[in-house]
C-alpha cells in the first residue's frame, strides 16, 4: 500500500547560465539522492555520462549514486506515466522523489499545471516544490531582460544563489546585496542558500511541500511563511529599483482573516480568481477556516487558473487558527484580493451577492 502513496515531485529551474546543470549535478553525487529520479528536457546538458552504471532501455539509465535518470521524450505525462507504471512492475529500481529541470529559458507553470491538473498524475504525485538557481554576478541583468527569470524566482520556495565566491571587494559585495534584496523583494518567502557555503544540499533543498503523504499533515508555517510577507527584507540590505523592470509588475503578499468561510462561497472565491485573474496568479498558496467544520482547515494550492484538489486537514498544525493566504500575482493590486476575500467571509455581504457584485466591479476595471 505504501508503493502507492503519492511521490513528491520537485521543480528545478533557473535561467541560462545561472549553474542549475552544476547543481544537479553535485546533488546527483548525494547518497540522499539513491531513491530519486531526475527527469531532464536536455540530456546532453547534464554531464552524467560518468556516472552510468547501466541501461536501462532508451530512456531511463541508473547511477552509480542509484539514481534513475530519463530525459523527458514528447509529453511530460507521458514521462511521468510511463516512469511510474514502469516503477509499479519492477520493471525499473524504486523511487520515492522525482526531480524534474527545466530548461533555462522555461516559465515554470506549465510543469506545474501539468503535475497539478493531470487526474491519472494527482493520483501517483504531489507538487512538493520549486527550487530556482540564480546567478548572482549576473542575476540582475538577467532579470531586467528577461521575465521568464522574474517567474522562476517568484514562485520558487528555494532560492539557490550561485557564483557568490566570484564577487570580491566593495563592489562584489554591493553586487550581493543588491540581488539578495531585489530577490527577497520578488519573493520574500523563500528560503535562500548559498551554493559556496555548501548550504544547497538535499536535506535543505527538498521536503518543502504541503503535507506529508504519511500523516496527511502540513508543516503549514514553513509552507506558506506568510510572516516574511509582514516585514520583507528586515534581514537583507534594501535597495531601490528601477520602477520600469519586469518586477515592478510581481508582487508578493498575504492576506489573513479571522473569520470562517463557508465550502461555497470558497468555491465561489476560487473561481472568481480564476475566472479573471488566471494568467496572473503566479502562484497561491492557502490554509482556510471552514465554517461548516472549523476545526479542519482546508489547504489550496494553484498555479495561474490551475488549482490543485483542496484537501482537509485532520486538525490546525498550530495554534493560529486564521485563514492564510499567500499570493504571488502580475499586475494585481493586494487590496483587490483583500476586498475579495473580505465580501465571501462577511456575514451581512456575502455569497452570491459578493460574487454578482465583485464580477460587476471586476468588469467596470475598478
Amino acid at each position: 500500500m505504501s508503493d502507492k502513496l503519492p511521490i513528491p515531485v520537485s521543480i528545478l529551474t533557473g535561467f541560462l547560465g545561472s549553474g542549475k546543470t552544476t547543481l544537479l549535478n553535485k546533488l546527483l553525487k548525494d547518497p540522499q539522492m539513491s531513491d530519486t529520479a531526475v527527469i531532464i528536457n536536455e540530456f546532453g546538458d547534464v554531464g552524467i555520462d560518468h556516472l552510468l552504471v547501466e541501461t536501462a532501455d532508451d530512456n531511463v539509465f541508473e547511477m552509480a549514486s542509484g539514481c534513475l535518470c530519463c530525459t523527458i521524450r514528447g509529453d511530460l505525462v507521458d514521462t511521468l506515466t510511463d516512469l511510474v507504471e514502469r516503477r509499479d512492475n519492477n520493471d525499473i529500481k524504486s523511487f520515492n522523489r522525482v526531480v524534474i529541470e527545466t530548461t533555462g529559458l522555461a516559465d515554470p507553470a506549465p510543469v506545474l499545471h501539468t503535475i497539478m491538473n493531470h487526474p491519472y498524475l494527482l493520483q501517483r504525485y504531489r507538487l512538493e516544490g520549486v527550487i530556482t538557481v540564480v546567478d548572482t554576478v549576473n542575476g540582475e541583468a538577467t532579470l531586467d531582460t528577461h521575465e521568464e527569470a522574474v517567474k522562476q524566482v517568484a514562485v520558487a520556495d528555494r532560492l539557490v544563489l550561485t557564483k557568490a565566491d566570484l564577487l570580491t571587494g566593495k563592489q562584489g559585495e554591493d553586487t550581493l546585496f543588491s540581488i539578495i534584496a531585489r530577490l527577497n523583494k520578488l519573493n520574500p518567502a523563500a528560503r535562500m542558500l548559498e551554493v559556496t557555503s555548501g548550504e544547497a544540499v538535499p536535506q535543505n533543498l527538498f521536503n518543502t511541500g504541503i503535507y506529508d503523504p504519511a500523516t496527511k499533515t502540513a508543516n503549514v508555517a514553513r509552507w506558506l511563511a506568510a510572516d516574511a510577507y509582514e516585514n520583507p527584507g528586515k534581514h537583507h540590505h534594501h535597495h531601490e529599483h528601477d520602477k520600469n523592470r519586469h518586477d515592478a509588475h510581481i508582487q508578493s503578499f498575504s492576506i489573513s482573516s479571522d473569520k470562517a468561510i463557508s465550502q461555497w462561497n470558497l468555491d465561489l472565491f476560487l473561481e472568481l480568481l480564476r475566472s479573471y485573474h488566471g494568467p496572473n496568479l503566479l502562484r497561491v498558496k492557502g490554509i482556510i477556516k471552514l465554517e461548516e467544520d472549523p476545526q479542519r482547515p482546508m489547504v489550496i494550492h494553484g498555479v495561474q487558473h490551475i488549482f490543485h484538489p483542496p484537501f482537509q486537514m485532520p486538525q490546525w498544525p498550530d495554534d493560529d487558527h486564521r485563514s492564510r493566504l499567500v499570493f504571488i500575482t502580475r499586475d494585481i493590486k493586494r487590496a483587490q484580493l483583500e476586498d475579495l476575500f473580505k465580501a465571501f467571509t462577511d456575514p451581512v455581504r456575502g455569497g452570491a451577492d459578493a460574487f454578482r457584485d465583485d464580477t460587476l466591479s471586476l468588469r467596470k476595471g475598478d
